[in-house]
């Protein structure tokens, strides 16, 4: 293509630069964006003391409570200095665990923490989040508040112990064991009040849930938390949302297994948070297997803290909604987002930006390369404003790379793009991206400069 630039002026110049070559103006090579990202992630360090949890009391028959055993081993090794609070092999029944400053929770292999289905247990309410809102409610299974160098390692199991029997109908579907006439998550009094709480901008502190809200609490929380890591543990049977740190900062999630395939069972949802790194995990979950977001609604404007420089490498999702999503919580905003050498196993979608007019935000510089898609039951790409709730405040999508992505069975659909023609999406970039068996092409609505460079689906080449 040869076009003679002195004819063109100045801002049509920018906008044939920006099409042909797709590249963040300020970083020709966003992915050394990548390596300093990672470079600055540095795992929290912890003194070399130990403190068994057997010391304190624990006994790993499945059946003793463990709760205030734990809970004193932790403080302990917080007021030493830090350490290790070892988990030996055993079953150790438990409500929630409570993580403070230089503790590392290590569970060693064979160790179990099953974690009490009574709701009760989880009271007194903590400040925290629930589908990307501020309230108190009952406190997740490992929580820590405010607090800094924590973790959670070891070839351990955590079992949450969730299922049609217990959390998982408060979703209000009888294909989690929900039954008629008894309550739920979407009752007037429950996830409907807080959602108007927040657009009334009642104070976090008077949002009051817990007790009689069936509001289920998150398996792993960090809030408001520098320095956390957690690695090599497996994590099975959540009541919701599974990994959940919010409003943290230098996030390690290195080597974890997910199981969980109950109902919002995310594996891994970093919200508000900046410099995350999401390496060598695998998710089979029940919903979205790794989701970044940033609040919700009102809620998500007003806090605006985005989730930023997040690094995702090596990881393998089965199932799911989707592999790997941006949204659909996501208000206020998400920023250099790069995505590497992921394996991703029958979803509905394989990647999916999601976001609408009701959440707002700006959704911006996104590198996806090197993905190994085996089948998608939906689409393989979707990008969409069109998420849910319509409202007044316009949503912006844009600078999305995708290189190297092949998708062997690819569903209903190949691409679905989809934005509002006062805010397209754009712009977008594809390379040596090949999807197959779709029964659907692509569909495009009010995107704008989508380059396409050996870019193939069932076979056709897309111009």
């Amino acid at each position: 293509m040869r076009v003679s630039l002195k004819k063109l002026s100045v801002f049509s110049v920018f906008k044939f630069l920006i099409f042909v070559f797709p590249v963040n103006a300020q970083n020709p090579d966003p992915w050394s964006e990548m390596d300093r990202i990672i470079n600055n992630i540095t795992r929290p360090v912890f003194n070399e003391r130990e403190f068994n949890i057997t010391a304190y009391g624990a006994i790993g028959d499945g059946e003793t409570n463990c709760s205030m055993f734990i809970k004193k081993a932790i403080e302990e090794c917080s007021l030493a200095g830090g350490g290790r609070v070892i988990v030996p092999a055993g079953k150790y029944f438990t409500g929630p665990v409570y993580l403070k400053s230089n503790v590392n929770l290590h569970l060693e292999e064979g160790a179990n923490l099953l974690f009490s289905t009574n709701p009760d247990d989880y009271l007194p309410m903590v400040p925290t989040r629930w589908e990307s809102v501020e309230l108190m409610n009952y406190s997740p299974l490992i929580y820590a508040y405010k607090e800094e160098n924590i973790a959670v390692t070891g070839k351990g199991t955590m079992d949450g112990q969730g299922s049609r029997n217990n959390w998982w109908p408060w979703k209000g579907r009888k294909a989690y064991g929900w039954k008629e006439d008894t309550p739920n998550q979407t009752d007037s009094t429950n996830s409907p009040a807080l959602f108007a709480m927040a657009e009334e901008d009642v104070p976090m502190e008077k949002r009051l849930f817990g007790d009689g809200h069936y509001l289920r609490p998150q398996f792993i929380q960090p809030y408001h938390c520098n320095n956390v890591l957690i690695e090599g543990v497996t994590i099975i049977n959540s009541p919701m949302w599974v990994i959940h740190p919010v409003l943290c900062n230098n996030v390690s999630i290195i080597g974890v297994i997910v199981e969980s395939d109950g109902p919002n069972t995310d594996g891994c949802d970093p919200e508000s948070c900046k410099n995350v790194l999401i390496k060598d995990c695998i998710f089979n979950t029940g919903d979205d297997c790794i989701a970044l977001k940033s609040g919700r609604d009102r809620d998500g404007r007003n806090i605006g803290v985005p989730c930023e420089n997040v690094v995702i490498q090596n990881c393998t999702t089965r199932n799911g909604h989707a592999g790997i999503a941006v949204g659909s919580e996501i208000s206020g905003g998400a920023k250099n987002i790069f995505v590497e050498n992921c394996t991703i196993i029958n979803p509905m979608w394989a990647i999916r930006v999601k976001t609408s007019s009701m959440r707002g935000g700006v959704i911006e510089d996104i590198y996806i390369r090197n993905v190994e898609v085996e089948k998608v039951r939906n689409e393989a790409i979707f990008l969409t404003m069109l998420y849910e709730d319509k409202g007044e405040y316009m949503p912006t999508i844009r600078n999305i790379y995708i290189t190297g992505l092949t998708v062997r069975n690819g569903g209903k659909g190949g691409m679905v793009i989809e934005g509002y023609p006062e805010s397209p999406i754009r712009p977008i970039y594809f390379k040596n991206v090949n999807i197959d068996k779709a029964d659907k092409s692509i569909n495009i609505s009010n995107g704008e400069n989508i380059k396409f460079i050996d870019t193939y689906i069932n076979g056709q080449k897309i111009n």
